[in-house]
């Protein structure tokens, strides 16, 4: 789509293509004419059918929620064992054979077994719990930033490779007791699983990790501690997980615990620094940062789309016809630009949400909302907060638009984010 607007098709009918580099690169911009033009179009993944694709509020608030939709296209009457997830990860390179964590996995499942496998697991990231660990992910946020000096070259530092990138995988490490000396190689490989690559490198990715998910779950059979998976592993919980579920847990958990979090707080630091009278409103005023994350989810959020949902059975969605059987793709950066929804969208406000509870989508909505959001919440208020009262005088080391960001149609992302620690050249210097 380069000779024409991004996001319309063509005279024949070609669907919308998801991976359009338009679309990609700035998702907020490239959605709003087909939110504006049309309830919902036709697109199309590479290796996966066609499907509609809703990009408008309230339209995505309903498919997340109404029980006529659901996330496990295997429990269809007659669908495919192979359904659409599958098959995307399929085409982008997963070994044969590791389906089955897919389908095992609480972001799959739906009805009862997903109730069960969130049921499990919920009490690990409700609020209490979450704010317990406040002081520890304090912690670990000081010393990332106590060390920042060490990593600075001509004065600039990688402010997602030595702070955004290690703290969310620290804390998720810690829940689950993965040993400290192997917290880089499941680093490396939730950063692979969710950086858009495709071929052999996903699939060594994935199979690393269930290899090193299994080797984890044996440790703690025999070495129980406090953590998550030893307590899921206690008699009064082991009969009701299997271990392929719990290896799905464990990939699910490290995956979406780690990446969505790196990107909130690097896009969300982005947002600040490029947002001046923003940044100020937030250091006159602390006791805005929970209604600020909120907003920068909203506004800079790294979740470009949902999990698709498919039509239990004939049904519509606003005045369009979805058939049984057919999926609806939610995009959520659309959705929290929807000016139906949001007053003036395209505008970071921090104070937004403590006026008015205005329902973004970042986190999901319904059964599926996010199960980490109160931990992703938490981790970046304690990341952004560091960083305002450590390092006062933080600045972009380059100019904007020279940051680049990852060729990942699901998740919004930068590849770097270069800052100056202290009073240096501005941004407009270093960037020539």
């Amino acid at each position: 789509m380069t000779a024409q607007e991004p996001g319309t098709t063509e005279a024949d009918g070609e669907p919308l293509d998801l991976a359009d580099q338009e679309l990609v690169r700035d998702p907020f911009t490239a959605y709003a004419p087909i939110r504006e033009r049309e309830q919902m179009v036709r697109g199309s993944v590479r290796g996966v059918d066609l499907m509609w694709v809703a990009t408008r509020h309230d339209d995505i608030r309903t498919i997340m929620s109404d029980p006529r939709f659901t996330i496990d296209a295997a429990t269809l009457p007659g669908a495919p064992v192979a359904h659409r997830t599958e098959q995307t990860w399929q085409a982008r390179g997963m070994h044969s054979g590791h389906e089955k964590y897919l389908r095992a996995g609480i972001f799959d499942a739906d009805g009862p077994d997903h109730r069960r496998l969130r049921g499990l697991v919920t009490a690990a990231f409700s609020p209490r719990r979450v704010a317990a660990l406040r002081p520890r992910i304090d912690a670990i946020a000081t010393h990332l930033l106590d060390r920042l000096p060490d990593h600075t070259e001509n004065g600039v530092v990688d402010l997602i490779e030595h702070f955004a990138r290690p703290l969310p995988i620290t804390v998720i490490c810690e829940l689950i007791a993965v040993p400290e000396a192997d917290r880089d190689r499941w680093r490396a490989r939730s950063a692979t699983l969710s950086a858009g690559v495709c071929g052999d490198e996903l699939g060594d990715a994935l199979a690393g990790m269930v290899h090193d998910a299994h080797t984890l779950i044996d440790h703690h059979a025999t070495h129980p501690g406090s953590d998550l998976i030893s307590e899921l592993l206690a008699p009064h919980h082991r009969d009701r997980l299997s271990t392929d579920e719990l290896v799905a847990l464990i990939t699910n958990l490290v995956v979406a615990g780690h990446i969505t979090t790196v990107n909130l707080i690097a896009n969300s630091t982005e947002a600040l620094l490029t947002h001046p009278d923003q940044l100020a409103l937030l250091r006159e005023d602390p006791t805005l940062m929970p209604y600020a994350v909120d907003e920068l989810m909203r506004y800079c959020g790294p979740v470009v789309r949902a999990l698709p949902r498919y039509a239990t059975c004939d049904t519509t969605v606003g005045s369009t016809p979805v058939r049984a059987g057919e999926a609806v793709l939610p995009i959520v950066s659309a959705a929290n630009r929807d000016p139906a929804v949001f007053t003036d969208p395209d505008r970071l406000d921090l104070s937004r949400t403590r006026r008015s509870r205005e329902p973004h989508l970042g986190f999901g909505h319904g059964a599926h909302r996010c199960l980490g959001a109160h931990l992703a919440q938490e981790e970046t208020a304690v990341a952004l907060t560091a960083l305002l009262n450590r390092v006062p005088d933080l600045r972009l080391a380059t100019d904007p638009k020279h940051l680049q960001r990852g060729a990942n149609p699901v998740n919004r992302h930068l590849k770097a984010l270069p800052v100056r620690l202290r009073p240096g050249p501005g941004p407009d210097t270093a960037a020539k």
